[in-house]
């Protein structure tokens, strides 16, 4: 090597050793420890400290007056949960600011966790330094308050002690939280040599530790799904080890976001200075170097350093911009935002080996020399990402945020989630828009604004021979931003949609921000808009159009106005640049729009818009006269038209449907090929198409189809290693990591793991004609000879069985006499044998009719006779019903017999009864409903019918359990229906909605409807009828004042049950035959019973996870449990789950209702009508 490579070599590394001396030291870290006042932090691991703030932190869209500093080099904004459930996971399920979180230990006395508000004004003025050198082009931000965490030499947690004398390796760094009134900035300062270990143990192996930001779970009213989530490391431990070596602020280690504002968050903004400032050798004095020659000075708020004095031809210093660690061929990078970004991506330098799943799943993956592309394979359109098939239609689904103001009016009109919706048929390129919950003192202002709606009819219009919409150049991902200038009052409205693609129902998702004013149209006035045409320009990763569109207005004197605005728009994309798809886009098209309609609908405050799109040559072309051009051709409106010779075309079902074009239907690929979604997974059939999901207790491969198990820790109390008393005794009930709790059952006394059985034969337990015997854990009750009953009943009487008291209840006579009208001549009585069975043949004395029936009374379909023959019954006998088509979306008759009906996700399901016994394997679907979110259910035992409510599109509806359509009987002024209940004696319906905060009742078709309790109601969601004394019982989950009340069916003698010891009582039921109100808690984890007329409150069962809904059946409580994706059975007497059974779709359970195999005695209450 020549000298001067060397000289070269020797002073580039020096010069490497100057840059890594100028990180931040722990002296230049915020002050922390005993003289800065800080709070210390409990030593140990997994330890957390809610910090409750004087002033809230803003993070993401969210404000949080209190955070939670945990031990493992992290900031929540929610209590964590168990380490075991976000270690070695990316991302965690609460929101989380991880300044290097991994798992930690202080137990040792040298790592320590500070923590302290702070307000002074030396704190405040170095985050501002640091914050508008990291961004310095924005304005200039003074913080008002700040949150200082330190973790000074923390250790990595080690189960057992090494014992070895080697020194543990430790980690310092610092979170400063800093904010003022509409925004919030995290500064992340990483001391020199304050990274001695990358990773620590998680389970079995080790975890590389990571920073970054995760919003956590974000919950719907009733759902959930992953929120965004920023990493600022990766699984590569050099990006950890980099976090003391880079920047993003211009200072070495110290990294500085925004990461909440306010009103309006888009995403975590890191800094923009990644560049290091140029640095050069201090002058040495006697061969000693000067180490503090380099150190920053700060002037007024800059940051400046000496120059360096080079003597030959300088080293070329490169910016540097710090990016997570890239493999040697650089993958997609994708974002998940599921509130407000959309999912995006770039292309990177990579292969198709390791891209492929990138692509759609109806793409194929090409190399090229520079990288790779995605093309839609032949049939369908898109961008290769995202590609949907040709004909079929499109719908856009989304929110609408933001102020409008009208007119001249001072204050706005707000924007707050109002519903979305866009439907295309994609083959003559109509598309249909419509808004939700507009007010009346906007509605009419907005019709000129077609623009609303108006992409979605760009990105899927009908293209001209040679020409491509929008969806078929840039997929579904894409950010649009429109500018509306009125004229001449030069009022300004900006759009900005941001398009997410296409989600998991097919759908394309958009969020919609609208910010500025409109000129105020007339309420009562039309808007009328002649077809325009508008050029749209194509460059690399960028749309633009602009147009000058005028309207007439109709006034409701019968006047007209003729107005005018200005349009421009941006549309910018991320598109491949290896292949030559893009290249091929003409340069400028047109988008022709016609028939053009916008109507505001004021009784139910929606605005609607339609119109016809074509994009086609800007120059107009050669008309062209194929109906497939045209869109007048009759194809099917899921299938795309093939143009011929002249005038001629064809009609071809869009992939996924079967027919002849004209007519097409949808394929349902789960039924056809049930293998087609690989093992341990679970094919969903949608129209067109299909998708797979991952069984519970698996997960995605990273190839995005196989499905693999996921870690998870164990379950001691499943495996069996706890220390619990035998199951007969204790309950043991898993609260997470290596972590559960031993509790005695009920009948039994101790800590859990030593269990003692008590006496529970005290005066009163069973019946006064009874004797009671304890037992383990239990006790019975016997009646006593000559008495009748099952001990907590006796009566000298015999009891009546089911079909003496079917009997008796239409002859108006029960054990305490006659009561209600003697029934009507005509009505049909049932005839019991001696034995108190049902006869099996049953007949109707006044029309002649004959019929068998089952054990239960129920009529065995096609068995009926006329009158003068009689049919050949059987004992207990049964005919399977008659098997035929079924209408879509089908019902799937029940067999006779006691059933199970709950609702989950689209549709409901049904447990067949064997006595008190779930027959889990007749579990099937009866009701599909794909896209709704069911909530409540009820049966009404009269008619065969099941009635539920449903949010998506808030309803009541109704269908015959023995087969039928699915009718709507109940559509409008609803807001949120949850729970309903049916009064089978009064022929009515209950239901309550949660966010109006009301209970109403209709008769069952829907009419009669009224408000009976609309007061003192915060979150009314359980509803239950007790028909035969004419009361009523709901519960009201208000967390901060729970509560049971109970009122007569008219509401009336309104009262509270319950207010005391209850936490979230999401499920009520009521007994009949024992007079018990039971509920299940969420809160307090318990189910409970009382009898509402002497108030005797009674504990069922501990310990259950997360109840929903609850019904009854004889000795026996049947809940959905939201975290076992469960029904379970509750022996209500023996006091503990007899049995559970989990649907093979593992999702969570709603309401839950027990469809009677004959309704339950009693007569309508007179008194209470």
């Amino acid at each position: 090597m020549g000298w001067q490579k060397q000289g070269w070599l020797v002073c580039a590394s020096f010069l490497g050793f100057l840059a890594w001396v100028q990180s931040v030291t722990r002296d230049e870290l915020f002050p922390f420890g005993p003289s800065a006042r800080d709070q210390l932090l409990e030593a140990g691991n997994d330890q957390t400290h809610q910090l409750k703030l004087s002033q809230p932190v803003l993070f993401y869209d969210g404000t949080f007056d209190s955070i939670f500093i945990n031990t493992n080099g992290f900031v929540a904004t929610a209590e964590p949960t168990s380490e075991a459930t976000y270690l070695g996971i990316t991302p965690p399920k609460f929101g989380m600011i991880a300044a290097l979180q991994g798992d930690l230990d202080t137990n040792d006395g040298v790592g320590k966790v500070y923590f302290r508000e702070d307000s002074s004004a030396d704190v405040l003025r170095r985050a501002a330094e640091h914050i508008n050198r990291a961004f310095p082009e924005d304005d200039e931000v003074n913080p008002t308050h700040a949150v200082v965490i330190t973790w000074a030499d923390v250790a990595t947690h080690e189960p057992y002690t090494r014992g070895d004398g080697v020194p543990k390796k430790r980690n310092t760094f610092q979170l400063v939280l800093a904010s003022l009134e509409t925004s919030s900035y995290a500064i992340v300062l990483y001391a020199r040599d304050g990274i001695q270990f990358t990773s620590t143990p998680a389970g079995d192996t080790n975890a590389v530790m990571h920073a970054g930001f995760s919003k956590g779970l974000v919950r719907g009213f009733l759902l959930s799904h992953q929120g965004p989530y920023y990493r600022t490391t990766t699984d590569e431990e050099e990006t950890v080890r980099a976090l003391a070596e880079e920047t993003n602020s211009g200072q070495r280690g110290v990294w500085v976001y925004e990461i909440g504002t306010s009103p309006y968050f888009t995403n975590v903004a890191p800094g923009e200075v990644t560049d290091l400032p140029t640095e050069a050798p201090a002058q040495a004095s006697g061969g000693h170097e000067d180490t503090d020659a380099r150190r920053p000075v700060y002037t007024d708020g800059q940051v400046e350093y000496p120059p360096y004095q080079v003597e030959a031809d300088p080293i070329a210093v490169h910016p540097v911009q710090y990016q997570p660690h890239q493999p040697e061929n650089p993958e997609v990078v994708v974002v998940d935002d599921t509130d407000i970004n959309v999912d995006v991506f770039s292309y990177n330098f990579g292969t198709c080996a390791n891209n492929r799943n990138k692509c759609s799943q109806f793409a194929d993956c090409r190399d090229y020399s520079s990288g790779y592309c995605c093309h839609c394979r032949p049939g369908f359109y898109g961008n290769g990402k995202q590609c949907v098939a040709e004909g079929k239609p499109q719908r856009m689904n989304g929110k609408v945020h933001g102020k409008v103001f009208v007119g001249n009016s001072p204050s706005p009109v707000e924007f707050s989630s109002n519903d979305l919706h866009s439907y295309v048929v994609v083959n003559d390129g109509r598309s249909y828009v419509a808004i939700s919950d507009i007010p009346y003192t906007v509605g009419p202002s907005l019709q000129p604004l077609t623009a609303l709606g108006g992409v979605i009819g760009w990105a899927f219009a009908l293209e001209q021979p040679g020409f491509k919409n929008g969806f078929s150049i840039i997929g579904g991902e894409f950010t649009r931003q429109a500018e509306v200038t009125f004229v001449p009052g030069n009022e300004k409205l900006t759009i900005r949609q941001e398009f997410k693609g296409i989600d998991e129902h097919d759908h394309l998702a958009v969020s919609t921000t609208l910010e500025g004013r409109v000129p105020e149209v007339p309420p009562g006035s039309t808007v009328q808009i002649d077809p325009y045409s508008e050029i749209y320009q194509y460059s690399n990763n960028l749309i633009t159009s602009s147009s000058t569109r005028d309207y007439v207005v109709s006034l409701p004197d019968g006047s007209t106005d003729t107005r005018t605005y200005q349009w421009r728009q941006t549309i910018t994309f991320q598109s491949c640049q290896h292949g030559e798809a893009m290249r091929d886009i003409k340069p400028t098209q047109m988008l022709s729009v016609d028939q053009v309609f916008a109507m505001y609908d004021a009784n139910n405050e929606l605005i609607r818009f339609a119109m016809s799109n074509k994009v086609g040559d800007v120059n107009g072309g050669e008309p062209v006269e194929n109906p497939c051009f045209t869109g007048r051709h009759g194809c099917d409106t899921n299938a795309v038209c093939r143009p011929g010779e002249g005038t001629q075309f064809t009609c071809q079902c869009a992939a996924g449907f079967n027919g002849d074009g004209r007519a097409c239907y949808d394929i349902d690929e789960c039924r056809e090929n049930p293998q087609i979604c690989g093992p341990n997974a679970i094919c969903n059939n949608q129209p067109g198409t299909f998708r797979c999901e991952c069984e519970d207790g698996y997960q995605f491969s990273g190839d995005g189809q196989t499905c693999v198990q996921v870690n998870r820790p164990v379950d001691p109390c499943e495996v069996g290693t706890h220390t619990c008393d035998i199951p007969e005794r204790a309950q043991c009930s898993y609260t997470g990591g290596s972590s559960y709790i031993c509790s005695c059952l009920p009948g039994f006394i101790g800590d859990g793991r030593v269990c003692q059985d008590i006496d529970e034969c005290q005066p009163g337990r069973c019946h006064q004609d009874a004797v009671c015997i304890n037992t383990q854990g239990s006790f019975t009750c016997q009646c006593r000879p000559g008495y009748y009953g099952d001990g907590f009943s006796c009566s000298s009487e015999r009891t009546k069985t089911q079909c003496e008291t079917h009997r008796d209840s239409l002859l108006g006579v029960t054990e305490f006499g006659p009561r209600g009208h003697r029934p009507s001549v005509g009505q049909y009585i049932p005839t019991c044998d001696e034995n108190g069975a049902y006869n099996p043949m049953q007949c109707h004395e006044s029309t002649g009719h004959c019929w068998c029936v089952d054990r239960n009374g129920q009529e065995i379909p096609g068995t009926r006779s006329g009158p003068g023959s009689r049919p050949m019954c059987i004992e207990n006998g049964g005919v399977p019903p008659p098997v035929g088509p079924r209408p879509r979306p089908d019902v799937d008759a029940l067999l006779p017999g006691t059933h199970l009906l709950f609702a989950q996700s689209g549709r409901i399901e049904h447990v067949p009864l064997e006595g008190y016994d779930m027959k889990k394997d007749g579990a099937k679907a009866v009701l599909h409903l794909p896209e709704k979110v069911i909530i409540g259910v009820a049966y009404d035992c009269v008619e065969k019918m099941v009635y539920w409510t449903e949010i998506t599109s808030p309803s009541i509806s109704r269908a015959n359990i023995q087969g039928g359509e699915p009718t709507v009987v109940i559509k409008s002024e609803l807001d949120s229906p949850e729970g309903i209940a049916i009064d089978h004696l009064g022929r009515t319906m209950f239901w309550t909605d949660s966010v109006k905060d009301r209970i109403e009742v209709a008769s069952l078709d829907g009419s009669q409807r009224r408000v009976i309790v609309d007061s003192d109601l915060v979150n009314p969601r359980a509803i239950i009828t007790d028909s035969a004394n004419g009361n009523l019982y709901w519960a009201d989950w208000n967390r901060d004042a729970p509560k049971i009340e109970t009122s007569y069916m008219d509401g009336s003698n309104r009262r509270v049950l319950v207010k005391d010891d209850l936490g979230l009582p999401n499920g009520l039921t009521y007994d009949s035959q024992s007079s018990l109100l039971c509920w299940a808690d969420a809160g307090t984890h318990k189910m409970e019973c009382m009898n509402p007329g002497r108030g005797d409150r009674s504990k069922v069962l501990e310990g259950i996870q997360y109840p929903f809904g609850i019904t009854s059946f004889g000795k026996n409580i049947y809940y959905t449990d939201w975290r076992r994706d469960a029904v379970v059975a509750v022996d209500r007497y023996a006091g503990r789950e007899s049995d559970e059974f989990q649907p093979q779709k593992r999702t969570k359970l709603y309401g839950i209702a027990t469809a009677y195999a004959q309704c339950p005695s009693g007569n309508k209450p007179l008194a209470r009508v």
